[in-house]
């Protein structure tokens, strides 16, 4: 019997950041390779994932190295740390996940991805300045929500507001999972998984072996590692992010920022438009996930820089109209099928992107093959609507640092 080969590509989420083995960190990823299959000696895991990394470090330096070891299932969980730079574009994300995606679909590897939360609601930054990294990140889980279908990737939410508030999952630091939070996310990975046949292990245990941060811990952190953290953010993203909550602020008291939803779900559907091969099915896909994605009060968090980008493909944004329903306790919510949706993208060669960068490129057949292989896209269990694409969310918890 073949051994299953796992590659598990992004940054300190992956890495196993907030759940300490011995002298370095596990995490889901490794917690989740143990359960693919019924004997963990059949499974070879390699994890290639490195803290602080980006889309385009993933794509550049992470993906060339997996590609080499022809994975049968590879991860791809990144994204937050590029809205937590200055450079932040969202096109080039777009354009950086299209490579990677494509590039493991050409190959016939199963894709794992996920959205994230965004890390101003994690850091319990003030309003004005939490808005606009929400707003980022949300653009990025609009781009990650269109290119996983794109790619018929197994995909899980993660960017559910519920979970956030239990302290339980956090590591001290409030930036990465601990082991419960870690635990959470290998189980339900492993139950979409096990959906689509890719998992056939007794899934992860749940139950953590140590206990959460203490207020103590939590404390030590911010006047240790946290103190660096916070300067380096100050050199890098701060200036520019003050000046998006000026323009927050201005937009609130003149009653338009509306205007700011508008723009950010404009740059998002033209980044997708802008994707080699893409064709009118993935823009027309765009427009709804980024009309979705940017709608009512509980999604309205504003202030992406993404080009001057002020209308275009963008549908309408709907002020007011509320985006799914109340937050759910993590431990209450079963896994389940997500209910099957239509494949978006059009026909399969429009869907197949063109890899620059890895040297690989991705074509109809392949794409068509790697849908046949997963099924339809399938995301968590029922909850809240999905913030990017209107699908039901899974109660996890997943952030960078």
């Amino acid at each position: 019997m073949r051994p299953v080969r796992f590659v598990a590509l992004g940054d300190s989420l992956t890495e196993g950041v907030g759940d300490p083995a011995g002298a370095g960190w596990r995490g889901w990823a490794a917690l989740l390779a143990a359960s693919l299959a019924e004997d963990s000696e059949h499974v070879r895991f390699t994890n290639l994932a490195v803290s602080g990394a980006q889309t385009r470090d993933v794509l550049e330096r992470q993906t060339p190295a997996a590609l080499a070891l022809r994975p049968d299932l590879v991860s791809v969980v990144i994204g937050v740390n590029d809205t937590l730079r200055r450079t932040f574009d969202i096109h080039a994300v777009a354009a950086h996940l299209d490579q990677v995606y494509a590039s493991f679909a050409r190959q016939g590897a199963t894709l794992l991805t996920a959205c994230l939360p965004d890390p101003g609601a994690m850091l319990r930054l003030p309003d004005a300045l939490a808005r606009p990294l929400a707003r980022r990140q949300r653009a990025v889980n609009a781009v990650v929500h269109a290119l996983s279908d794109r790619y018929g990737a197994v995909h899980l939410h993660a960017a559910d507001d519920g979970w956030i508030s239990d302290r339980t999952l956090w590591s001290a630091d409030r930036l990465h999972p601990g082991e419960r939070g870690h635990r959470q996310l290998a189980v339900r990975c492993h139950a979409l998984l096990a959906e689509t046949g890719r998992a056939t292990g007794q899934p992860p245990s749940a139950e953590p072996e140590s206990p959460a941060p203490t207020r103590t811990a939590s404390l030590w952190w911010l006047a240790t590692a946290g103190t660096g953290w916070v300067l380096r953010r100050c050199t890098d993203l701060l200036p520019q992010l003050l000046r998006l909550a000026a323009d927050e602020l201005h937009h609130r008291a003149r009653g338009t920022g509306a205007r700011l939803d508008l723009r950010a779900s404009a740059a998002v559907s033209a980044a997708l438009a802008s994707l080699p091969t893409a064709g009118g099915g993935v823009a027309e896909a765009a427009d709804a996930l980024t009309a979705d994605a940017f709608t009512g009060p509980a999604l309205d968090v504003g202030g992406l820089e993404a080009g001057p980008v002020e209308g275009g493909a963008a549908g309408p944004v709907a002020a007011g109209e509320a985006a799914g329903g109340p937050a759910e306790a993590v431990s209450a919510v079963p896994v389940v099928a997500a209910e099957p949706h239509r494949a978006q993208g059009g026909t399969a060669a429009q869907t197949a992107g063109a890899v620059a960068g890895s040297g690989a490129v991705a074509d109809g057949t392949a794409a068509d093959a790697q849908r046949r292989r997963t099924g339809t896209n399938r995301t968590g269990v029922p909850g809240s609507a999905c913030a990017a694409a209107g699908r039901s969310a899974a109660r996890t918890t997943a952030i960078t640092g």
